[in-house]
């Protein structure tokens, strides 16, 4: 089973992309890449041994848990400005170095929000409706092609950076055992959209 390596199309950034915190497209395709470089030597290595792919292991919910956590981190490595959030759960997952003491917030104001989903779009769910700025990884699995063998690798499809209010924000309707939720309005949404970093 050959397994496919992926490579971040660098043409296909928006150069007129407002960055804050001194961040650069780089670092966002440097992070990117990072995350593409891991699930190839991992995925070759399962292949070795006659095991699934990673991305076909893993249920959705908790791959992009799983890329939320390596783009943080990534992107705290190769940002100027910014470092992981040292708050267990804390919000906003990246900060500015040195600003809170540790590096560590329950729920800061200066950073950014990283979020990974599979729609279209980046319209994602959230924990709660807050001021931020947020990122939203648009990411694609291919899961139908058929053999496996044959599939191609995760790859990232648009990413989104905007910085959202709270009345931007709609609350979804929660059930008796679900956790209360908010997601950006179309009003939201289209403002995530005019600030495009990446569109594949």
């Amino acid at each position: 089973m050959a397994i496919q390596p992926n490579e971040v199309d660098s043409g296909k950034f928006n150069v007129e992309a407002d960055l804050p915190y001194e961040l650069r497209l780089r670092d966002f395709e440097m992070a990117m890449q990072d995350v593409y470089d891991f699930f190839y030597d991992v995925n070759s290595h399962l292949a070795a041994k006659g095991l699934q792919r990673l991305d076909d292991m893993l249920r959705p919910a908790i791959m992009s848990g799983v890329l939320s956590d390596m783009i943080s981190a990534s992107l705290a490595k190769h940002s100027r400005t910014l470092t992981e959030n040292q708050y267990f759960n804390g919000h906003p997952d990246l900060i500015v170095q040195g600003r809170y003491p540790d590096n560590a917030v329950k729920a800061g104001e200066d950073g950014i929000e990283i979020k990974t989903t599979r729609k279209a779009g980046g319209a994602v769910d959230t924990h709660g409706a807050r001021e931020q700025w947020m990122c939203v990884f648009v990411y694609e699995v291919d899961t139908e092609k058929q053999p496996a063998v044959d599939r191609a690798p995760m790859s990232f499809k648009e990413v989104y950076l905007s910085h959202v209010l709270i009345t931007d924000f709609r609350k979804n309707p929660r059930s008796e055992l679900g956790t209360r939720t908010a997601t950006l309005d179309r009003d939201g949404v289209k403002k995530l959209r005019a600030n495009w970093i990446y569109k594949l």
